[in-house]
């Protein structure tokens, strides 16, 4: 068996290559969920538009919830026999198939084949993000982790970036921006791919004569507290369109997919210095709980704003409050939760059971948003996902500070 070297710390060029390789796996969903898939489906049948979403999401939900966890434990096995290659040769082919699953999307043209091709798109998906995730957890030493974190949310504004351009060039047919974004992932990914793997998170010596490890309740409490946070960035990413049409006149609903797609990007885009100091200072004094209860605090805060904003100027500074605290939430309690991993052997599938705290909220936030919701007012969901945000952070007091 081939084992990967320890590594006590990772230099910071390899944090960046990390980093891309997360913005790639961003990048081959967020265009596509956030408005390429919305506007298709509003071409295809507007007057179902809301419900037809919700279906396409929570099959694509579905299918993504068993792929990340089958292809982490598949990792894990190619991992242990070729510690170099075997995270990695999963995520080769995962870009093969984001590539073939796109082609697939390109060619559906009524519901059924849309949604059937959701599934395979988010099978191929899932296939470069469960080893991904795994070669994070076992890479980045914990020390790093809070500064890996903040690098992670780089993610959303370069993908949310791409969606604004793709959508604003007007001289770009739809299958030509589908086939553009499998390339641009792969020349994300393909540094990491090209990477030595070195843990620097390894098993302790005396792990199997009883040592100190995680518990596992540490783990779930904090997996129901993402749970409840991506419930909410589920259904404001997904619904964003729509949500902008209910607050806005008819007449300037034209342009709306543009202008989103630049909000977006802006949005993102605006935490990041934030995202990375506090990740670094919740390296320096290992107190990373005060840091999330803010950033849940400040994302509800956002969340409330959109439900009584009137127009795109109010919608839009309430969103990029949320999306504020949102995303610092999500990029540091990601990195927190793998150091709450208890089984090294098992970081694939484990993380595969822990990303349906992301999946999971697809099944949840559409029937959400179809129950509650009209074309005309999204008001009563939005305040319903701020209650749901703030309590997830406070379940993150629930953790225990076990190092």
């Amino acid at each position: 068996m081939s084992v990967s070297a320890p590594l006590p710390s990772r230099r910071p060029s390899w944090l960046a290559i990390m980093a891309l390789a997360n913005a790639g796996g961003v990048l081959a969903y967020l265009p596509l969920l956030t408005l390429l898939l919305p506007i298709r489906i509003e071409a295809m049948n507007p007057a179902e538009r809301i419900g037809l979403f919700a279906a396409t999401a929570v099959v694509g939900a579905i299918a993504a919830s068993i792929a990340n966890i089958v292809f982490g434990a598949l990792s894990d096995r190619s991992h242990a026999r070729d510690g170099q290659w075997g995270r990695r040769g999963w995520m080769a082919a995962g870009l093969v198939a984001i590539a073939a699953s796109y082609a697939v999307l390109a060619r559906a043209t009524t519901p059924a084949t849309l949604i059937g091709a959701i599934v395979l798109f988010q099978i191929a998906v899932n296939a470069l993000l469960a080893p991904l995730s795994a070669v994070i957890a076992e890479e980045v030493p914990d020390a790093q982790k809070g500064l890996a974190g903040g690098l992670i949310a780089l993610g959303a504004p370069l993908a949310s970036g791409a969606s604004a351009l793709l959508v604003g060039m007007a001289t770009l047919s739809p299958d030509a921006r589908l086939a553009v974004i499998p390339v641009a992932v792969a020349l994300c990914v393909a540094p990491l791919l090209l990477t030595r793997a070195r843990a620097a998170v390894v098993a302790a010596p005396a792990a199997s004569e009883g040592a100190a490890t995680p518990p596992r309740r540490d783990l779930i409490v904090a997996g129901l507290s993402r749970l409840l946070v991506q419930v909410a960035a589920v259904v404001t990413q997904a619904y964003l369109l729509y949500y902008f049409e209910s607050i806005m006149p008819v007449a300037e609903h034209r342009g709306l997919p543009v202008r989103i797609g630049h909000l977006l990007a802006w949005t993102f885009l605006a935490p990041l210095p934030a995202a990375l100091v506090l990740g670094r200072l919740s390296d320096l004094t290992r107190r990373r709980t005060p840091i999330l209860l803010l950033a849940a605090g400040v994302a509800a805060a956002g969340l409330l704003g959109m439900a009584v904003a009137e127009g795109w100027t109010q919608g839009a500074l309430a969103y990029a409050v949320y999306a504020a605290g949102s995303s610092v939430f999500v990029a540091l309690q990601a990195t927190f939760a793998m150091q709450l991993l208890p089984d090294p052997r098992r970081r694939g599938r484990d993380l595969g059971l822990l990303n349906l705290t992301n999946t999971l909220p697809s099944l949840l936030g559409p029937p959400l948003a179809w129950l509650f919701a009209t074309p005309d007012d999204f008001a009563a969901v939005m305040i319903g996902l701020a209650i749901l945000t703030a309590a997830g952070g406070t379940l993150m007091l629930g953790v225990r500070a076990w190092r």
